[in-house]
């Protein structure tokens, strides 16, 4: 192993961690440390992808799917968030139940299998208003997956009507809820959620409503908000608590690390920059390498850019996340990304990489992969 990494390393700090990883062993807190300091980032990306080929070999995996932000009126008023509005802002909005049908239903003439909604905590948007919505996204486009509300909502949700965690999830799968996003993660860490997000959920709190929703059956993703204000430590502590309760529920589809834009927020003067391509490399590749437990790492195009996400296909991503549509969080944020990546043009990414493209739904059930024809 060390003539092989002798070849595609030039830092000996990870000569350990290559041992680990060829031996399938778990990488520590210790080792998380020494991958994000290292400055090998080709040595990295070569270890996170002797996982990538172990699990999926050359597979890589994409959605078609539907993006809609139902509202940007927030009560909590994060400092990362250029996507928020008091009630009452001009520039706020709340698209109607009739608006969020007819976006779904434009597309599912496409073939969509998705349709992804998330949107602020509005403070006259109740439970009935989530449940008629599902009801009604249920009929409209029959056998699309929804994969709906942030841990974040739901727990506004069941605090807004003195409701358990879940009982308001029980009332969501039966409207039609069958999937949660990993939005509302950020960082773990108090001392950066006082910083960022001092109104949000604790980040016990987040693990808690994902942990209740892998219980009762639904699946979730998982995220991590960096490029802020933590630091390489309280990056690691995040990736392993998303591990341990990993190894209790197994109910975590796939992790996707979500590179902060600082336009237009409160923290653009303090972070006046965004990730560099190293770091959004960096951070990739290592979630590959820690989350041993989790079956995929994703790329999210829409942050880092269509190229950089190609290129992550050698660091240890093998979801290329998929075709969104429409994505206005990010894109309040400064994001310069189109807001929409067509099937063919997925294909051609992938294939171009020396992967093979593999169309799946939400919950990684194969649409299609013979693309030949």
């Amino acid at each position: 192993m060390e003539e092989i990494l002798t070849n595609f390393c030039t830092d000996p700090a990870l000569l350990e961690i290559a041992r680990k990883v060829q031996a399938g062993e778990r990488l520590d807190f210790e080792d998380g440390m020494r991958l994000f300091r290292s400055p090998d980032l080709l040595g990295v990306g070569y270890l996170a992808d002797i996982v990538r080929r172990r699990k999926h070999g050359d597979r890589v995996y994409f959605v078609v799917n539907r993006h809609i932000n139902h509202t940007n009126i927030c009560v909590n008023g994060c400092a990362f968030c250029a996507f928020s509005k008091e009630e009452g802002d001009p520039a706020g909005y709340v698209l109607s139940l009739d608006e969020i049908v007819a976006r779904a239903r434009d597309s599912w003439g496409l073939g969509i299998s998705e349709v992804h909604i998330v949107g602020g905590l509005h403070p006259k948007l109740d439970l009935d208003y989530y449940l008629e919505m599902l009801t009604r996204l249920r009929a409209a486009v029959p056998g699309v997956i929804v994969q709906a509300l942030t841990a974040v909502e739901v727990d506004y949700l069941a605090r807004r009507h003195g409701l358990s965690l879940e009982e308001v999830l029980v009332e969501l799968r039966a409207a039609g809820l069958d999937a949660l996003p990993g939005g509302g993660a950020e960082v773990f860490a108090p001392r950066v959620r006082e910083l960022i997000c001092p109104k949000k959920i604790s980040g016990e709190r987040w693990l808690a409503v994902h942990e209740t929703a892998h219980r009762l059956g639904l699946c979730t993703n998982a995220t991590m908000l960096y490029g802020h204000v933590e630091t390489l430590a309280e990056r690691v502590h995040h990736l392993l608590q998303l591990r341990e309760l990993q190894d209790r529920t197994g109910g975590f589809q796939t992790f996707i690390p979500l590179a902060f834009h600082p336009r237009h927020t409160r923290l653009e003067a303090e972070v006046p920059f965004r990730t560099t391509g190293y770091d959004d490399l960096k951070t990739l590749a290592v979630a590959r390498l820690l989350l041993d437990n989790f079956d995929h790492i994703k790329a999210f195009w829409i942050m880092i850019g269509p190229k950089l996400a190609q290129i992550s296909l050698s660091f240890g991503v093998n979801d290329f996340d998929g075709t969104v549509v429409e994505e206005r969080i990010t894109h309040a944020a400064g994001a310069d990304t189109g807001q929409v990546l067509h099937r063919a043009e997925l294909l051609r990414l992938i294939r171009a990489a020396g992967r093979t493209p593999v169309e799946r739904d939400t919950l990684y059930n194969v649409v299609r992969e013979d693309f030949r024809h």
